[in-house]
């Protein structure tokens, strides 16, 4: 166990753009040792860097700050900054600052860390630290905290991997977020109204380095170690409107309990009279796919070979299409049935009672395509079996009310979809 002491560092005038730090840190007359930490509010590097932003309008000033909305409630928008840190407002503060004027984090706090410890080292001949710090909520956590945004002279994370603890027990995921804890800590001695922005911690003089390290951006999960970079409603608006057809797969097998978590969703969507009129029919074994496909082939074969100008290269290449569903390692038909339907003497409304569970199987289809997506599969949704219904439930031994609604090829992409051209909604809306 280490013993350490936390104190502020009083008497820091107001700080104003061009200010020199840490001449003014000196001049308060703290006597600094060798192997001390501090901790320095971004908001006086903000101030010294002439980050105060003249603006009225605060959501402006976020907008301008966020690379990508997390979440969002109301009014408050939990964002990716041009930093990298994901934080409330983007870190615009519109706290101790003048009325119509916002603070904004500084440019590169990792660069504003090493600037201030190497004017310190020069002014003092001392190997110092130097962490800042912002104020951060935490997700499942009430109330704020005080976390490191930059950092010199101190590595920002501890690795235990590999280590025991006192039980003898092999420790396999801790990792310590060792300026968060500085940063903390110190905070109980600066305080939020005191007006002192910053803080000294001595007696921990081996974390400290010789060289600046690597900064605090090893603190920052990595987007795909991330899983809740995204808030509830923002993933499933992200899902719909990434989602894309998948038609080439890795070998990589498909979780059983993806595709079922995805039927789960499905068959949420709206239907006509109460009724549930889907049925998902996963074709888990190779010996049933490839006796589905093969009978699949051989009806479009021989439905094709009857029309004028499909010779067998044509058909050959029409077919070929249905090799998605080959070649996928997961493989589910969606199948609509009619069961509380009602009945109606002419076809006209029949036609129409039979368009509303089509309709229903539509949106069950597409909750299925978007889970999916959220799970990080890829899908393909093909009409192939629609064109050979008999074959389809013939194959499958699947009930005769029970009508093929194409097939969903499921797998793992084997690369990144191209990015969607946006699409206008305008140009779909007519109004009345």
């Amino acid at each position: 166990m280490t013993a350490y002491n936390v104190f502020p560092i009083t008497g820091l005038p107001e700080i104003t753009a061009g200010a020199d730090l840490a001449t003014m840190l000196l001049a308060t007359g703290v006597r600094l040792a060798d192997g001390d930490i501090l901790l320095v509010t971004s908001k006086v590097i903000s101030k010294a860097e002439g980050r105060v932003l003249h603006a009225t309008d605060r959501e402006a000033a976020i907008d301008a700050e966020t690379v990508r909305v997390v979440a969002r409630r109301g009014p408050t928008r939990i964002v990716e900054n041009r930093q990298g840190l994901v934080m409330a407002a983007a870190g615009v503060d519109a706290s101790n600052t003048p009325p119509g004027t916002v603070l904004l984090l500084p440019e590169n706090p990792d660069g504003s860390a090493r600037a201030l410890r190497r004017q310190l080292r020069e002014l003092t001949g001392l190997n110092l630290a130097v962490v800042i710090t912002d104020t951060f909520g935490r997700p499942w956590r009430n109330g704020l905290t005080d976390v490191a945004i930059g950092a010199a002279g101190i590595p920002v994370l501890h690795d235990h991997r590999g280590h025991v603890d006192s039980h003898g027990n092999a420790l396999e995921v801790t990792v310590t977020a060792t300026a968060d804890e500085l940063a903390a800590a110190a905070d109980l001695a600066k305080g939020k109204t005191s007006g002192a922005p910053v803080a000294v911690i001595r007696g921990l003089a081996h974390l400290v380095a010789d060289d600046d390290g690597d900064g605090a951006r090893p603190l920052i999960r990595p987007a795909d170690q991330d899983m809740f970079r995204l808030g509830t409603s923002e993933a499933i608006r992200e899902a719909v409107t990434t989602r894309r057809t998948v038609r080439e797969f890795t070998s990589q097998l498909v979780d059983p309990a993806a595709v079922r978590r995805a039927v789960a969703a499905a068959v949420t969507a709206p239907a006509p009279h109460h009724t549930t009129p889907w049925r998902f029919v996963l074709v888990e074994t190779q010996q049933a796919r490839t006796q589905l496909l093969d009978a699949m082939l051989a009806a479009w074969q021989r439905d094709l070979a009857h029309l004028d100008g499909w010779d067998e290269a044509r058909i050959a290449g029409r077919t070929r299409r249905g090799d998605v569903l080959r070649n996928a390692p997961c493989l589910v038909v969606p199948c609509v049935v009619m069961d509380g339907s009602h009945a109606y003497p002419d076809s006209r409304r029949a036609a129409a009672e039979r368009e509303m569970f089509v309709v229903a199987m539509g949106a069950a289809v597409q909750n299925f395509l978007v889970t999916l997506a959220g799970e990080h599969l890829g899908s393909a949704w093909v009409s192939s079996t629609m064109f050979c219904r008999d074959s389809v439930r013939e194959v499958l031994a699947l009930p005769p009310d029970w009508d093929p609604m194409g097939a969903v090829a499921v797998g793992h992409p084997a690369r990144p979809a191209p990015p969607r051209p946006p699409r206008d909604p305008e140009q779909f809306i007519t109004t009345r």
